[in-house]
């Protein structure tokens, strides 16, 4: 588990330990992913803890060979680190610099954790390898920067390596969720921007079929069945954990430039 740090990282691997798992949780900073270890361990689960450099590839194979090591078997991998997104600048007033980090950074991780698993894994035959990504990557998202572009390209990374992977009895499937309100950087936003930003995540939750906002829960337990032999026959797609979010444009586009210009 790659981002362990993070609270929807904490809470998938959370959700795995209570369904069985030994988790091997990693960061490239511990202090947050010894939090989520303790509370793993105090709910009785098993697990551990790896400093660990997601972008580094010699780092991230050391850690998937420690673990073969102590466990015997690869048998799960999902990797939830920040992708260091710019947003809420539109494309034509953004940097080449900030448009293309977070394609370069989910693009280098994805490629380095999903492989190194994906190389234990088909000696062993067996195995799953889980993504995520957001809603961007499957609508058009105004205001979201190289974010939309990059979760496109880890959705498609993710069919390719299942494509191949699976004749070895590796499956790959990617988790596309929405913003979870509960989540730390909406409950940082919040307390930051009050009552504005509590409207604003309202009309997201309008954008939505089911007029909800999936939880880390949700995820969660997406997780959870997707590593399960109930999703056995599950790989090389992308399941949508987003309450049905639609177009989102009623809340991210507020001005038409078009609708500006003076009649001649």
């Amino acid at each position: 588990m790659y981002g362990a740090g993070g609270s929807l990282g904490g809470a998938v691997a959370s959700a795995l330990a209570a369904a069985g798992a030994h988790v091997f949780l990693t960061g490239h900073h511990l202090t947050s992913v010894q939090k989520t270890a303790a509370g793993i361990e105090s709910a009785g689960g098993k697990v551990s803890v790896h400093q660990v450099d997601a972008r580094n590839a010699r780092s991230v194979n050391d850690h998937i060979q420690s673990v073969l090591d102590t466990a015997g078997s690869v048998d799960i991998s999902f990797n939830a680190i920040g992708w260091q997104d710019t947003q809420d600048i539109p494309l034509t007033e953004m940097s080449l610099e900030d448009f293309l980090r977070p394609v370069s950074i989910a693009l280098e991780t994805q490629f380095l954790t999903a492989t190194a698993a994906a190389r234990v894994m088909k000696t062993q035959q067996s195995g799953v390898i889980l993504t995520l990504t957001a809603t961007p990557g499957g609508i058009g998202y105004a205001n979201v920067g190289g974010f939309g572009p990059a979760c496109n390209a880890v959705e498609g990374f993710s069919r390719n390596l299942a494509a191949e992977s699976g004749p070895y009895g590796i499956r790959i499937v990617n988790i596309r969720s929405a913003g979870s309100p509960d989540s730390r950087i909406f409950k940082e936003a919040i307390a930051a921007g009050g009552e504005a930003v509590e409207q604003f995540i309202q009309k997201m939750k309008n954008d939505t079929m089911l007029k909800a906002l999936p939880l880390m829960e949700d995820i969660a337990n997406t997780a959870v069945f997707l590593a399960s032999a109930m999703a056995g026959k599950i790989t090389g797609v992308t399941i949508d954990v987003t309450a049905g979010t639609t177009s989102a444009l009623n809340y991210k586009v507020t001005n038409v430039a078009f609708l500006k210009k003076e009649t001649p």
